[in-house]
């Protein structure tokens, strides 16, 4: 044993070429994220491409249909409430396939300040953020789909247990020494 009590165990040693061989393929498996960049931006256009037709088509059958009642309104109503949903849900995978690029492939991004991801804590941060609007927004579709009082407190109760939870995680994170509630990382 020696004076920290480990017993002399002698580590393998890499020879140099074979290093900068493992050292070259360790740095260059960044790139991999590449696919879940890749993924999440098809994903969100595909979102954004298919939101959009269907926004359209439910106005072109309005329009041809010309039918005018309060019944028609509340169903305009609860299918633009879901189609924000939709686009939001894409804006969530848009963020990440950015912040994803961001951090594992080129930082200097030249994006919006906003969308600047320099840590995975600003990436979920993010996420945290864009995720309560979206639970907000899936409330207020079934609100306005009019469901029964019971069910309609159930899921609000609900959604406001996990906002309050996302919203206390928010606190926590920003509460770390040193960073005074910035999330900018700037």
């Amino acid at each position: 044993m020696d004076d920290l009590g480990h017993e002399g165990v002698q580590w393998p040693t890499v020879p140099p070429r074979e290093a900068h061989w493992i050292i070259r393929v360790f740095s260059s498996s960044r790139y991999f994220a590449a696919f879940a960049v890749l993924g999440t931006f098809l994903a969100a256009i595909t979102l954004y491409v298919y939101g959009t037709l269907v926004v359209i088509q439910l106005i072109w059958s309005t329009i041809i249909e010309y039918h005018i009642s309060v019944e028609g309104v509340k169903h305009l109503q609860v299918v633009f409430i879901e189609m924000t949903d939709v686009f939001l849900l894409g804006t969530v995978l848009f963020i990440v396939a950015f912040g994803l690029y961001q951090l594992f492939i080129q930082p200097d991004l030249p994006v919006p300040s906003w969308l600047k991801i320099h840590n995975l804590d600003q990436l979920t941060e993010r996420l945290i953020e864009v995720v309560g609007v979206l639970l907000s927004v899936t409330f207020l579709a079934f609100a306005v789909e009019g469901l029964s009082e019971a069910s309609l407190v159930e899921v609000g109760a609900s959604v406001a247990i996990v906002i309050a939870a996302l919203s206390l995680l928010l606190v926590v994170t920003h509460r770390r020494p040193g960073d005074h509630g910035s999330s900018t990382g700037e």
